[in-house]
């Protein structure tokens, strides 16, 4: 059994019946992307409101239990010292996604009351109540199983929510990629269809963060022939892209709200890729004229400028050395 909560310091019981709750619930898809703390409390109370303190096949589908219950049984089953005034988190922060994928159910609420009404209550839905009470036995896996063949997961549901918000972006090769909704992924767009297809020398894209996902893609093979440094560093540009024809390394920054190419930044990354075999272009880009000028006195020399709103053209701070597009 995984150890979801290993910094806990409750009793061992309790230990393991929390991580077995959270065994159970990520088995049927619900997201683990909480703190651990989080986890903890989360899994408490779906042991309360299942009414599990032992055996799994002691689970209740009826108790109807109000946010101040929950507490109690916490505080009284759990090593727990919460005070009773924390009820709206319990509803809020641990219930919430138990709720959203109907694990556990409203009940004994009257039609249109408020979600803070006092007659509102929190009990086990039946049907995963006859899942659970499985749980540890040979029938378990069939169970699950057929559990899961009738009824999309949360973290199915979420994802398919964020695939609504992705944005297209068309690599040079013509590969196509998502990124998640966002100005900075706009920027990141506008720097793949835009700035390298005009500038890049008939590039590669090896890298490409995303707010959503630091490793959106990359060229794992590509980088490390290239002597690239450790590629799980935190270091890494928003966009890398290899011209073999010119042997030209370009490092993009896609600044919206921070992390220009400035001269720190320029010196660690050039610390970092000392063994590089290929040439190294720093690029900031900026979605408009305005955001360039937020930064502009943080702008590194000898590095480059592209504006999307100016897709035509390039800033290149002064120095020896110019980047030779045209």
């Amino acid at each position: 059994m995984k150890n979801y909560i290993p910094n806990s310091v409750k009793p061992i019981e309790i230990r393991n019946k929390i991580n077995e709750a959270l065994e159970i619930l990520e088995c049927v898809g619900i997201p683990m992307d909480k703190t651990e703390r989080g986890l903890e409390k989360m899994a408490e109370c779906f042991l309360a409101v299942a009414g599990v303190f032992d055996d799994w096949s002691t689970a209740k589908e009826n108790l109807n239990l109000k946010s101040r219950d929950i507490i109690n049984i916490l505080n009284q089953h759990f090593n727990e010292n919460i005070s009773p005034g924390s009820y709206d988190d319990i509803r809020r922060k641990d219930l919430k996604p138990l709720v959203l994928a109907d694990i556990i159910i409203n009940s004994g609420v009257s039609k249109g009351s408020a979600t803070n009404d006092p007659t509102r209550g929190y009990a086990l839905h039946p049907h995963f109540r006859e899942l659970i009470i499985s749980y540890n036995t040979m029938f378990w896996e069939p169970t699950l199983h057929l559990f899961k063949e009738t009824r999309p997961s949360l973290s199915e549901i979420l994802s398919r929510k964020r695939d609504l918000q992705k944005i297209p972006v068309r690599m040079p090769d013509g590969k196509r990629i998502e990124l998640s909704l966002g100005a900075h992924n706009d920027l990141q767009k506008a720097i793949i269809e835009e700035f390298l297809p005009r500038f890049g020398s008939d590039c590669d894209v090896l890298y490409i963060g995303d707010t959503s996902n630091k490793i959106l893609h990359i060229e794992e093979d590509k980088l490390k022939g290239l002597k690239f440094f450790e590629l799980s560093h935190d270091e890494l540009p928003d966009v890398i892209a290899y011209s073999e024809k010119n042997n030209w390394l370009y490092l993009i920054e896609a600044v919206h709200s921070s992390g220009p190419m400035s001269e720190m930044r320029v010196l660690e990354l050039k610390k970092l890729l000392i063994d590089c075999s290929a040439e190294l272009i720093f690029v900031t880009g900026f979605l408009t004229k305005t955001e360039f000028r937020k930064w502009m006195l943080h702008i590194a020399w000898e590095t480059e400028v592209w504006i999307a709103e100016n897709p035509d053209h390039l800033i290149h701070f002064n120095g020896h050395k110019f980047l030779g597009a045209y």
